[in-house]
């Protein structure tokens, strides 16, 4: 196999910039910096911005490049810009459109009320991220996947990329839709698939092959030309470690060509970033 490129991890220093979400979770409200990453010397990473007050975006991408131009395996960053906003999506593209370490962009909209997705204002600023060749990440839960594909519909000159496979549950209520939505989805050639975040949303004394059995069904769903391997680092330490998480997705991918594995792994992000 040719070298990991983890397209799904997180760096952040609360005393740096302000992370509201890391307030009450102990295990996480303290730095996680390169220097604390578990997957070197095998990985390099894009990392996805962590969910900082708005107004601190452009700093952190001031502090991540900093970070970078010390670690070069740092390849990118997905940033946050307000996509609902097309103005603030326009000054977005105009001021890293061409900046080859601004990856694409992630406005976490998992928590956003029914409808957000299909607002004019967050579809025009979509389709302005297609126009710049920048992806998207769409970081969303099992129950807007619907709302997903009929974005997916109306911006298909947008790469589209779905973080932790949607959130399921993976055997959990809900589950059997989560599988048909995301063929719906998978329909729309646009749309890729990480392959991160699983481990924090499956119950408790779940069995591991059931967590296999999700990870498979979503790269049979896309297909390995459209999945994209993903720790979700330092958020996965929550219910497993680097290692495990790793395991887990060899495992789903265990009937499938080295070809495929190293798509996986390493080529199909380098694409879609714009890595190589």
């Amino acid at each position: 196999m040719t070298g990991v490129l983890d397209a799904h991890v997180h760096f952040w220093d609360p005393g740096r910039l302000r992370y509201p979400w890391l307030d009450g979770i102990a295990e996480l409200d303290r730095p996680f910096t390169p220097a604390d990453f578990p997957g070197r010397p095998r990985s390099d990473v894009i990392v996805v911005e962590a969910g900082r007050v708005p107004a601190d975006a452009a700093g952190e991408i001031v502090w991540l490049r900093e970070q970078a131009r010390r670690q070069p395996w740092i390849r990118g960053i997905v940033a946050h810009v307000d996509v609902e906003s097309p103005a603030a999506t326009r000054r977005f593209v105009a001021g890293y459109g061409a900046d080859p370490f601004v990856a694409g962009v992630r406005r976490n909209v998992q928590d956003e009320a029914p409808g957000f997705l299909l607002s004019s204002g967050f579809r025009a600023g979509v389709r302005l991220l297609g126009e710049a060749g920048m992806p998207f990440d769409a970081c969303v839960r099992a129950h807007q996947l619907p709302e997903l594909t009929e974005l997916a519909a109306a911006c298909p000159g947008t790469t589209i990329v779905l973080d932790h496979l949607g959130k399921p549950s993976p055997g959990g209520p809900g589950y059997e839709r989560w599988r048909r939505d995301l063929r719906r989805l998978a329909r729309h050639a646009g749309v890729r698939c990480k392959l991160s975040g699983l481990a924090t949303e499956t119950t408790p004394g779940t069995a591991r092959p059931v967590v296999v059995d999700a990870v498979r069904e979503a790269l049979d769903t896309f297909g390995p030309g459209r999945c994209l391997y993903g720790s979700d680092w330092p958020v996965m330490t929550l219910a497993t470690d680097h290692e495990a998480w790793l395991d887990v997705v060899h495992d789903a991918l265990a009937a499938h060509p080295a070809t495929a594995v190293d798509a996986v792994f390493h080529d199909n992000a380098a694409r879609t970033y714009r890595t190589s």
